[in-house]
């Protein structure tokens, strides 16, 4: 287990995709083509709800669209942005959504609330959040910050996520001067109000910053101490599972055919993107790609896809122990992993 800071500047090849304002989230749908006498009867209508605006993450979903895997899974699909994504699982709950697009934490809080939605498959394997400070900062390890200042977004999972970093490297949070600065993460850390920030992306924020001639490093949360969990997942709802069963697998071997064509071919995944979303970075959306490619299979380890009791245990668990989550939450009704369809060879980036 790494534990030293990853120094963006010298990581040039792995850079992020820009997720932007909710202000650009409304109304991007995509639907699967019908060819005459493709299929053998009507298809069955299915909508997923993204996460935010398309983006690197969602490659193989889209590459998968066009090259008509739904299509021949006998899938109408209809992509779409929510105006409000935190809302996705209240939809997809409900039964208004097929599927959504959505994070670990969040289909436990979720269902907490009593949201029937379940995790079906995992679509990062790997924590995006991490704490960043400037390349030229004295700090190389958590226990570096005691005495100095901490920004974050405010949230529970923050002070959660710091607190575990600092115990493992013999420290606590309270060496640390705690600063909520809101979403205005990267500021905080550039103009030296914050030391180091906790609740950016390392496929985010440390990205803006070394493009604005900012270089920064990160610690990464699972390398701290934070059990590893999926960053990103889709959800559908407990009645759909029931009753679709059979569209649900179909849907995610259509998904994982796209994502495994992605990382085989970004070049044409990228292109498939933004025609999807023309105002996207072509140049920052490609590192993206470079960036998030191996964390879809934690390269080339596991099925795309994939998710695990251990996983899945271990970070309920800590979520509890935090006091992020209640006691009463099943965890093994959080997630299914048995309608990925079965594949021999996980999907490895072209050389």
């Amino acid at each position: 287990m790494s534990h030293h800071p990853h120094n963006l500047s010298h990581r040039t090849n792995r850079r992020a995709a820009v997720q932007g304002a909710l202000g650009l989230a409304a109304g991007l749908t995509f639907a699967g083509r019908l060819t005459p006498g493709a299929l053998a009867q009507d298809p069955t209508s299915v909508s997923l709800a993204l996460d935010w605006y398309p983006n690197a993450n969602h490659a193989g979903l889209y590459l998968g669209l066009d090259r008509g895997y739904f299509e021949d899974a006998n899938l109408l699909l209809d992509i779409y942005t929510p105006a409000d994504p935190a809302a996705a699982l209240q939809t997809v709950g409900a039964g208004r959504d097929t599927f959504g697009i959505s994070y670990h934490s969040e289909i436990l809080f979720a269902r907490e609330q009593d949201v029937p939605v379940v995790s079906i498959t995992a679509l990062v394997q790997h924590p995006l959040n991490c704490l960043m400070m400037l390349a030229d900062s004295n700090i190389e390890t958590p226990a570096d910050l005691v005495g100095g200042v901490v920004g974050t977004a405010g949230l529970p999972s923050d002070d959660a996520y710091l607190q575990t970093m600092m115990e493992e490297d013999g420290a606590s949070i309270d060496d640390v001067e705690v600063v909520n600065v809101g979403f205005d993460l990267l500021p905080a850390v550039l103009s030296g109000r914050a030391d180091a920030v906790i609740g950016s992306y390392w496929t985010h924020e440390t990205i803006l910053a070394e493009r604005e001639g900012n270089p920064v490093r990160y610690l990464r949360v699972e390398e701290w101490g934070v059990p590893d969990y999926y960053e990103l997942i889709v959800a559908a709802g407990e009645d759909t599972i029931a009753e679709q069963g059979d569209a649900i697998t179909a849907f995610l071997g259509a998904l994982q055919q796209g994502y495994t064509d992605a990382i085989a071919d970004p070049d044409a995944a990228l292109e498939v993107l933004l025609a999807a979303s023309p105002d996207l970075d072509a140049e920052v959306e490609r590192e993206g790609l470079d960036l998030l490619i191996p964390l879809w299979t934690s390269d080339g380890d596991v099925l795309f896809g994939t998710q695990t009791k251990e996983r899945w245990d271990a970070f309920g668990s800590w979520m509890k122990e935090q006091g992020l989550l209640a006691e009463d939450v099943e965890i093994a009704a959080a997630w299914n992993g048995d309608l990925l369809p079965d594949s021999d060879t996980p999907a490895t980036p072209a050389s």
